[in-house]
């Protein structure tokens, strides 16, 4: 039985590790830098501080470079990002992070405190390492 009392916050099951890239790189670059961070995800960093960060994942690449046939050397990170991006503060409790997640079917999502980034949170972190903290 799940203890409702018993608050679990984002920071303490998001992965302080994450890997960036520039909006500028194309997608080859961006595979090798997943490839070696061993992720499926990278953040796109801003290009100046008013500006948003992005998210790239290898099913965005999948769907518009793959299977449309580009080269990933002539498309760039830019061309095919999600920005802005949906950020949880590391103080959410993992229940209403939850929710947002399967509200918006998100993949991931970047924690966000004092307008930086400070790791990532996924559905498997949520559950595997916060849920078990409930029960």
């Amino acid at each position: 039985m799940i203890n409702k009392d018993k608050i679990i916050h984002v920071r303490e099951v998001m992965k302080p590790d994450f890997a960036t890239v520039d909006g500028i790189a194309t997608i080859g670059d961006a595979l090798k830098k997943m490839k070696s961070a061993k992720t499926s995800v990278l953040i796109v960093n801003k290009r100046h501080e008013n500006d948003e960060y992005g998210l790239i994942t290898s099913a965005d690449i999948a769907r518009h470079v793959l299977a449309k046939d580009r080269a990933p050397d002539r498309v760039n990170v830019y061309e095919i990002m999600t920005t802005p991006v949906i950020t949880v503060s590391p103080d959410m409790d993992i229940r209403s992070c939850s929710r947002l997640f399967a509200t918006y079917n998100l993949v991931r999502a970047p924690v966000m405190e004092n307008n930086q980034i400070i790791g990532m949170v996924s559905p498997n972190s949520l559950v595997l390492d916060g849920l078990y903290k409930i029960c």
